[in-house]
């Protein structure tokens, strides 16, 4: 089970930074914006209840195929109610663990994203909690060497 450095989340301040409100082409290149006259504050944009929000860093490889990778920032909404296909930071036996939710009747799957790990099967007896949804992931797109 791969474990979690959890912060809580600091909003006193906004984070405005510059915003290309026309957007960035991934298809065609189109004519570059002279200038960005817009910002985006990533406190108000990203983070809906602040008081039950909380970053992690991953540790592991589990949701690798996914897109998750070590090192990459979650935002957790604690205040969510878990669905079907979530991405959660549960708490299985003590111990935090990131994987998608399948509910059934009566137990539930944590599924990882990699060939490697088998689902974790949670009956109801077990000491289980979903500790907060995974509602944004940033990672960095560049690679170190």
């Amino acid at each position: 089970m791969s474990s979690l450095d959890i912060h809580p989340v600091q909003i006193g301040a906004p984070l405005n930074l510059p915003f290309a409100e026309e957007g960035v082409r991934a298809g065609f290149p189109s004519p570059a914006q002279n200038y960005m006259s817009e910002s985006i504050d990533l406190n108000r944009d990203l983070i809906e209840h602040a008081e039950s929000t909380f970053y992690a860093r991953v540790t592991g490889d589990s949701l690798c195929d996914a897109g998750v990778e070590e090192g990459d920032i979650l935002i957790v909404d604690k205040s969510l109610t878990p669905r079907n296909g979530d991405m959660a930071v549960c708490c299985v036996g003590g111990e935090f663990t990131l994987k998608y939710l399948e509910v059934h009747s009566d137990y539930i799957l944590l599924l990882p994203a990699n060939s490697d790990y088998a689902p974790i099967r949670v009956e109801a007896d077990e000491y289980f909690t979903v500790w907060g949804i995974v509602t944004y992931i940033i990672h960095k797109a560049r690679k170190r060497r």
